[in-house]
């Protein structure tokens, strides 16, 4: 810990991240022993400010946790009516039917969801139970014990100068001390890659993979609406310059969710994923649905696609790994917030059980077999090969032969691939401009596309512009010594919010520029970056995007 002096509170259990994972886990907690001191700690200015999902959400994990949800109000309103899947061309569409497709790619029984506003009734939920949750505090330091084991974090730290010394408003914040500390801050957290990192947790695994995930929000035609459909497709416009896809989820209120998919071991550098988000709406289908609707929000979150074989172990000394920050997505059915709520259940009671035999900063054993050998270890085995075919083959190869293995895996509980590898890291996965063409985009229209700008500005995202830049480099000169020249710098390309820009101005020598307040915590340059030279680290508390209902 730095020498500054902070108060300091003590916990059962320090949760970090309001999502479904660290609710969950907070929930459980209470429900086993309603005098657990638990608090969960969220970084955005609201709980759901900052989440941000598909989201057809499986309550599979929600039914073991509460039962008795739709008594309670759960916003689970809009029962998933109708599934359809396509493969998109430049002029049209052919449909893939259901019935070849194995039982666990099926929506019936799924429900249509914010999972922004599913996660506020699950802190009413926690908080009715005694939970104290505190939003915007967000984390920035983990707190170490003698043993070298997670004893607690530091909340709350506001007013630094934009170089990082205490401004004249300076909180130093708190240390929330913890029996144990779960880590549930999504994708690529901030902290979780720190402890990832000290304990080594990757290794005997394969790399995270991750694809970045742009979504808006859109009113459209009541005539057009029809609430409990569920479209997914693939192909144009990526085709063969990236895996991903789109979904298409009419909810209540003539609103319909539009996603893009971009999976981030793309290699051409000049590949603009926001660019073929907003051209996939020109496809004559989606614009038709759309035209005469108006886009209310947008957003973008990067999603862990590695599955299986890129979980890394999920417990150090001193605490846990819950949800996205563990990876836990099954990625053909592009689910996975159930995972995440049975992950914090797990989690829960191994730390019920290790607090009432009396023990503290260790590792939660029962944990990680629980995980691996419960219902979480059997969603993400049956899938397992469908990401690395897809990287490996691509798409239609990869449908044929990831749909074999999954009615296998299916039927017989056994795959006839084994467990495939995943390759190369995302970032390393990004080959040299000189080896590709740039791609020329058309002009966003400001009626189906529009410009990142316009658009950041519909994710209401907000940054106190004086204090220190949370898109840290390693190195400063090497934007414009190294990915400038190597990969014609693709931080310009790969964020969806331009936080990047390169600066080219007569006679002087070009700039990089970090936009840091246009940014909306996709993380997606701390994974794609080349040179891995970008660190996200988490901003001042309450900063960021502010999602209503992603």
């Amino acid at each position: 810990m730095s020498e500054v002096e902070r108060e300091s509170m003590e916990y059962d259990v320090v949760i970090v991240g309001a999502g479904p994972a660290g609710l969950s886990a907070a929930i459980r907690l209470k429900q086993l022993d309603a005098d657990l001191n638990v608090v969960v700690l969220e970084k955005g200015s609201e709980v759901g400010a900052h989440i941000l999902s598909g989201a057809v959400l499986d309550p599979c994990g929600l039914d073991a946790l509460i039962p008795d949800w739709k008594e309670k109000g759960a916003p689970l309103n809009v029962p998933v009516t109708k599934d359809n899947f396509y493969v998109l061309g430049a002029g049209g569409q052919m449909r893939v039917p259901n019935w070849p497709m194995p039982p666990l790619m099926n929506n019936h029984g799924n429900y249509i969801v914010s999972m922004g506003n599913v996660c506020r009734w699950m802190a009413e939920q926690a908080e009715a139970l005694g939970v104290e949750v505190f939003p915007g505090m967000a984390c920035s330091e983990l707190v170490y014990g003698d043993d070298g084991e997670v004893k607690g974090v530091v909340a709350g730290e506001f007013g630094k100068n934009p170089d990082g010394t205490p401004g004249p408003a300076y909180e130093p914040g708190m240390v929330l001390y913890g029996k144990y500390v779960f880590l549930s801050e999504g994708v690529r957290g901030s902290l979780s890659k720190e402890v990832m990192a000290k304990y080594d947790l990757s290794k005997g695994h394969c790399p995270q993979k991750f694809g970045l995930g742009m979504k808006e929000i859109w009113e459209i035609d009541p005539e057009k609406h029809r609430e409990g459909t569920v479209t997914h497709t693939m192909g144009w416009p990526l085709g063969s310059n990236a895996g991903g896809g789109s979904f298409i989820y009419h909810l209540e209120n003539n609103q319909v969710y539009v996603g893009f998919v971009v999976h981030l071991n793309y290699e051409n550098p000049y590949l603009n994923p926001y660019m073929e988000f907003q051209r996939f709406k020109h496809h004559p289908m989606v614009a038709e649905l759309l035209k005469g609707g108006k886009r209310v929000a947008y957003g973008a979150r990067a999603i862990s696609e590695g599955g299986w074989q890129s979980v890394p172990k999920v417990v150090f000394p001193g605490g846990a790994l819950l949800g996205c920050s563990a990876g836990l997505v099954n990625v053909p059915r592009i689910k996975g917030n159930h995972n995440a709520m049975l992950s914090g259940k797990a989690a829960a009671e191994a730390a019920h059980e290790a607090l009432k035999a009396g023990r503290a900063g260790d590792e939660l054993t029962a944990y990680e077999a629980e995980l691996r050998s419960g219902p979480i270890g059997k969603d993400l085995k049956k899938v397992r090969n469908v990401k690395p075919l897809w990287s490996k083959f691509g798409l239609s190869t990869s449908l044929a032969l990831g749909g074999l293995d999954m009615w296998t895996n299916n039927l017989f509980g056994l795959s006839l691939l084994g467990t495939l590898k995943h390759g190369k890291s995302d970032a390393a996965a990004t080959g040299e401009a000189a080896k590709f063409k740039p791609i020329d985009y058309p002009k966003p229209d400001g009626v189906l596309s529009f410009d990142r700008l316009t658009n950041v500005s519909f994710a209401m995202t907000n940054h106190e512009e004086q204090q220190p830049c949370h898109l840290q480099l390693k190195d400063p000169s090497v934007p414009i010594s190294v990915n400038l020249p190597k990969y014609a710098e693709p931080a310009q390309r790969y964020c969806p919010a331009g936080v990047y820009e390169v600066v080219e101005e007569a006679g002087k020598d070009p700039r990089f520029v970090i936009n840091f307040q246009n940014c909306v915590h996709c993380k997606t340059c701390d994974i794609k970056d080349p040179s891995q030279n970008i660190n996200w680290v988490t901003p001042q508390g309450g900063d960021g995007p502010n999602y209503p209902n992603m």
